[in-house]
């Protein structure tokens, strides 16, 4: 079970969007809680597999690389 405080223009724009489709407004924000975690667990997931898989060089080796050394 979850209670939560939303601010009054985010609950006004639930309600009308509840009104305007014929769900329930904790069907919408249980939808919408679905859909960000979703999207928040792929990022994550990706940041640590790019971080994994990182092959990091030393700022002067890529400057050299670059044409940018002295």
């Amino acid at each position: 079970m979850l209670a939560i405080r939303l601010p009054e223009a985010l609950e006004e724009r639930l309600a009308r969007l509840a009104q305007a489709t014929g769900m329930t407004k904790t069907s919408l924000a249980r939808e919408a809680i679905q859909e960000h975690l979703d999207d928040l667990e792929d990022l994550l997931l990706a940041q640590a597999r790019a971080r994994r898989n990182r092959k990091t060089i030393p700022m002067e080796e890529l400057e050299r690389e670059l044409g940018l050394a002295d």
